[in-house]
């Protein structure tokens, strides 16, 4: 048995016992019995002693705390011995701890408590009636759900301030257009475009809500954007990185209404090549606010009620323009990575899930989609011309390892992909082309993005490979990520004639490592509320059969994406046929006595269970 000291986070397990986690070039992860776990909250920095048996196996003991970056927990009132305990959410917490209390808080009660050393203070009662799946997933998270009084004043005395016109182009008499969702309030891009001109050539304008004239950088409200460092998409709920008089309002391309803007105006040229990028600060007036919907049916038929007359030629212009892109795209390789999940519509009057189904990219999302990339790609390209610094969205090629793994889940799917060692950017679109259209596209979609890994933010400049871009940034959504507003005081200072970044050169790397907790903190939890309410609808179909493909093994058993849907539900081992199983990495499949689960099979199955808190379906092989 070898014994060491290690510095890393707690990982509790909502069953009550942990795992001490190191993470490095070689992660490791440490067993922690329930009550060596005791005194310590999920995402403790502790150092601990590890203890391995020489097969691979470590156990964590004498834990001490050194950090406790949680602030708040979410759980209900306990009584017991006359003393009040807060039972914590399980996926934080193993055990209850007492509760400092001045209120007669009636057992059950829902609170969000401070956590302060090792004692837990109410911050604030849940309201009877709130759905306690987000107010677990917000504390959960670390998220910060509402803004100060002076941070709400201090963006409604910012949302009054007039507009600074210099260097600001008038865009106001080209037709301009904004495309979202119908619920969409904070409306960061608008789009336009000008006819061919005699070359064949034309010009599209990707306009962005100019934030920074609100936020002014060191403010307070800059400081808590920061803090946020992105807009949380709860379903059923919005945690705006910005207050709404800003976000919604002021900021937001809203129609009929006069916004100052950066705009990026790309010259593309018959062959769908970017001839020239301008970049200027500008003001912009929205003439309509078009849905996806709406837009969908006007690509398809060539009218649409809710698009107005005198966009139609915008519309067509800007079809024209992401044609030649998408050729270009095409070309260069690459693949689409937008995260394939669970659509689910909820009752506009109780906010209840009432469907599930898998997310479909549409044309109108597609056109959208393309001009905000070719804009960010645009915008990455013309900072490094310059030699500015920026925050760059960088995606690394994959290794040979999980390249060789990407081929064997193909082959379980009945996709041959033939690889080779090094994975390129017009393989990889190849690989898309056979799965486009098949049974299984949305779960060998998930596959594929589990098996490139995710983006990150970076001060270095680099190639993102699954959009198959030599460089790529954040430009297009200030008013929900930090990161593109980073972006945009970069070029306004450029704009505005100063040439001295050494300032923000220095700070850089700790902003983009910033912005990169955050986006995955945000994903994560945006993730988990959605398997929440997909648990909550499955709690009304136990005992119904459904059909789908494993896209993953975990150690307790298979993940199965259930067809039709995108939800995930789980099967647990020892409700497998056919045990006991060892695992076979290379081929991605459970082995047993003369069975075999792989990635990629499909498989029946039967609900059997629901849990809610865990976001988690339990499945059971069909008969």
């Amino acid at each position: 048995m070898n014994d060491s000291t290690a510095r890393g986070r707690i990982s509790v397990h909502p069953r009550g016992f942990g795992f001490f986690v190191v993470e490095g070039p070689t992660p490791i992860s440490a067993f922690i019995t329930p009550p060596d776990l005791n005194p310590f909250l999920d995402g403790d920095v502790v150092n601990a002693r590890l203890s391995s048996d020489g097969s691979g196996r470590f156990v964590a003991t004498e834990l001490a705390l050194v950090s406790r970056p949680r602030a708040e927990v979410f759980g209900s009132v306990a009584l017991r011995g006359g003393k009040r305990y807060l039972r914590i959410d399980r996926s934080v917490a193993n055990t209850d701890w007492p509760l400092d209390t001045t209120n007669e808080l009636a057992e059950g009660t829902h609170v969000v408590a401070e956590v302060s050393g090792d004692r837990l203070v109410v911050a604030r009662l849940v309201p009877e009636g709130a759905d306690l799946g987000v107010e677990r997933c917000i504390a959960r998270h670390g998220l910060r759900a509402v803004f100060a009084d002076t941070l709400d004043r201090a963006a409604e005395e910012a949302a009054a301030r007039p507009i600074p016109m210099e260097r600001r182009r008038d865009l106001r008499s080209v037709p301009t257009v904004t495309i979202d969702a119908a619920s969409t309030r904070d409306i960061d891009d608008a789009l336009s475009a000008y006819p061919a001109d005699a070359s064949g050539a034309l010009r599209v304008l990707v306009s962005i809500a100019d934030v920074d004239v609100f936020v002014p950088e060191r403010s307070a409200l800059d400081r808590e954007a920061r803090l946020r460092g992105t807009s949380v998409y709860l379903a059923g709920r919005v945690l705006p990185m910005l207050p709404e008089a800003i976000s919604s309002r002021a900021a937001s391309l809203v129609e009929g209404e006069d916004r100052p803007a950066l705009t990026a105006e790309l010259r593309i040229d018959p062959e769908g090549r970017i001839t020239s990028v301008d970049v200027y600060e500008s003001l912009v007036r929205s003439r309509a606010r078009l849905t996806y919907d709406a837009v969908d049916t006007f690509l398809a038929e060539g009218h649409a009620e809710g698009v107005p007359h005198a966009v139609e030629s915008t519309l067509r212009w800007l079809r024209t323009a992401v044609a030649r892109l998408g050729a270009v795209r095409a070309a260069r390789g690459g693949v689409n990575l937008a995260r394939e999940e669970a659509r689910i519509e909820l009752d506009a009057r109780t906010g209840e899930p009432t469907a599930v189904e898998a997310h479909r990219e549409t044309p109108a999302h597609r056109l959208v989609e393309r001009l905000m990339v070719a804009a960010n790609e645009a915008v990455a390209d013309w900072l490094v011309a310059r030699g500015l610094p920026g925050i760059y969205r960088v995606h690394d090629e994959p290794s040979p390892e999980r390249v060789r793994t990407l081929a064997q889940l193909a082959h379980n799917f009945g996709i041959e992909a033939g690889f080779g060692p090094r994975l390129s950017a017009r393989s990889l679109a190849a690989f898309e082309a056979q799965i486009a259209g098949a049974r299984f596209e949305p779960a060998i979609r998930t596959v594929l993005g589990q098996a490139l890994g995710p983006a990150r933010y970076t001060p270095d400049p680099g190639a993102h490979f699954g959009l198959g871009a030599p460089l790529y940034l954040h430009f297009t959504s200030p008013i929900r990520r930090y990161a593109d507003l980073v972006v945009h005081r970069i070029l306004k200072r450029y704009l505005e004639g100063h040439r001295d970044y050494e300032d923000i050169r220095a700070g850089l790397a700790v902003l983009a490592a910033d912005c990169d907790r955050s986006s995955q903190n945000a994903g994560k939890a945006e993730a988990e509320r959605h398997r929440m309410l997909v648990a909550r609808l499955y709690a009304g179909r136990l005992g119904e059969e459904v059909s789908g493909n494993i896209v993953a093994l975990k150690p307790f058993g298979l993940l199965v994406q259930i067809a039709g849907t995108g939800a995930m539900g789980s099967i647990a081992m020892e409700v497998l046929p056919g045990g006991p199983f060892r695992t076979d990495l290379a081929a991605q499949a459970l082995i047993g006595a003369g069975v075999r689960y792989a990635v990629g099979d499909r498989i029946t199955a039967t609900v059997a269970a629901v849990h809610e808190e865990l976001g988690r379906i339990d499945l059971v092989p069909a008969g």
